[in-house]
């Protein structure tokens, strides 16, 4: 009778993930939950949830994930398939696929961007993947 959206990892977990400052990881990445991230990553990373980049997280690599905040350092291609937010000492180079973009004064956007076209229907939020032609 009453649709239900079901609940996030995040919420059954408790809890984002976490890399504190001072850590880096030299890898790939896969969480079904949030994350944040306040070390270096230097790899790709996949979340169906939320990726958070602290003011002194850095990545270099390739990233896809739902919802992302940057308020430190990213280099690579980013796929967010609704909003990337971008903070004021954020420095994203590379290129970008988001849903919505919204970015803070003061913030380095150095980055072809590509907008994903907004549909009602679309409600798996998936991003669309390029066909490959022989």
């Amino acid at each position: 009778m009453f649709d239900k959206k079901p609940k996030s990892y995040t919420d059954l977990l408790g809890k984002p993930n976490r890399i504190v400052e001072g850590t880096t990881i030299k890898g790939d990445i896969f969480s079904p939950a949030d994350f944040r991230l306040d070390g270096h990553l230097i790899g790709n990373f996949e979340s169906k949830g939320k990726l958070v980049i602290g003011p002194a997280g850095s990545v270099t690599g390739d990233v896809v994930c739902k919802n992302c905040d940057i308020e430190g350092k990213y280099n690579g291609k980013i796929q967010v398939a609704e909003l990337l937010n971008l903070k004021l000492k954020a420095s994203v180079h590379g290129e970008v696929v988001c849903g919505k973009l919204s970015v803070e004064p003061g913030a380095d956007f150095s980055a072809s961007c590509i907008m994903l076209p907004h549909t009602k229907n679309n409600q798996t939020n998936e991003i669309p993947v390029a066909e490959k032609k022989a």
